[in-house]
């Protein structure tokens, strides 16, 4: 038989804003859960070196949502590893159904599950997703050693993606569909000075192009979006940075959301359209979108949270 927990505040979501958010609920005696989701610690797991995180010049991303989850957890935060996969936002106490089949009710729900990265949606992508095809150039730089890849983007992203790669790779094309760069100039500046880094302007993807048996990746076809000419450039590895969409799916039907899928809160807070659920972090911030806004938010969420449940007592 399924287990039910019961929570004051229920925690979904485990980057800068759940593991915040937990910190403060725990300091308020509202004894959170925690779930951490797909993937543990969010994004910054993926990155390498962070160097706006204030405090720190330079700290790798697995190591500060380590640090994070152990702050909440000291401060009384129970974080647990499994997965919701349903949340009934329609009475109190919300009801939120793990993976597990653990059935979890609280009388407050922080939302925490920030963004993922976004496909391109061509065909070929799809075919060499994981046999040359990335999205995580942290996770998968180590295997193109000496290998020509390309990079597809253009803001901070594809830059970080696009440096990163020149630790592994002879060299990097960097495809973007205009002339200029979105990315944060210092990151602009690196780039452009690097000297294993190839820009590619005023061109898009057409196709990845490689082996069937073995799956694999052997290069892609770009077209100028001026002149509409095919070019075919070599490479192992095709890294798609064209920026994240919010993780919206357990409340796509069931809270207000704008500007693609961003959850809407009322100005100053992190209030959703339902009173008693909360929203924190990338779900949220289509604007900023960084570790450290993210933090923020997690913070007002505990204290909007606290807030609603005293008012409710």
């Amino acid at each position: 038989m399924a287990e039910t927990r019961h929570t004051r505040v229920l925690i979904i979501g485990s980057g800068p804003a759940g593991y915040t958010a937990g910190v403060y609920a725990s300091r308020a005696m509202l004894e959170p859960i925690l779930v951490q989701g797909i993937e543990p610690g969010g994004q910054l797991t993926t990155t390498t070196e962070v160097e706006n995180w204030p405090g720190d010049t330079e700290v790798q991303g697995p190591d500060l949502m380590v640090r994070m989850q152990d702050h909440a957890k000291t401060m009384g935060c129970e974080i647990i590893g499994d997965i919701i996969n349903d949340l009934d936002l329609s009475n109190r106490p919300f009801t939120a159904t793990g993976d597990s089949g653990t059935v979890y009710t609280a009388d407050a729900v922080i939302l925490a599950t920030g963004a993922r990265a976004k496909w391109l949606g061509l065909p070929s992508e799809e075919k060499f997703k994981g046999f040359g095809v990335s999205a995580c150039a942290t996770c998968d730089g180590f295997f193109y050693r000496g290998q020509e890849i390309v990079v597809i983007g253009g803001g901070n992203t594809a830059v970080e993606e696009a440096l990163f790669l020149t630790n592994f790779a002879s060299k990097v094309t960097l495809i973007h569909r205009r002339d200029e760069l979105r990315a944060e100039k210092i990151l602009q500046d690196r780039l452009l000075k690097h000297e294993k880094i190839e820009p590619l302007w005023f061109h898009e993807l057409e196709e990845v192009t490689g082996t069937d048996a073995p799956l694999g990746v052997e290069g892609v076809r770009v077209k100028n979006v001026k002149t509409g000419e095919i070019t075919e450039i070599p490479c192992k590895g095709v890294f798609v940075a064209i920026g994240h969409a919010p993780a919206n799916e357990l409340v796509k039907d069931s809270l207000e959301s704008h500007m693609g899928g961003y959850v809407v809160t009322k100005p100053g807070s992190t209030e959703t359209s339902v009173p008693g659920v909360f929203a924190a972090g990338d779900l949220t911030d289509h604007i900023y979108r960084q570790a450290v806004t993210s933090a923020g938010m997690g913070c007002m969420a505990a204290l909007d949270a606290e807030r609603f449940l005293a008012e409710q007592d």
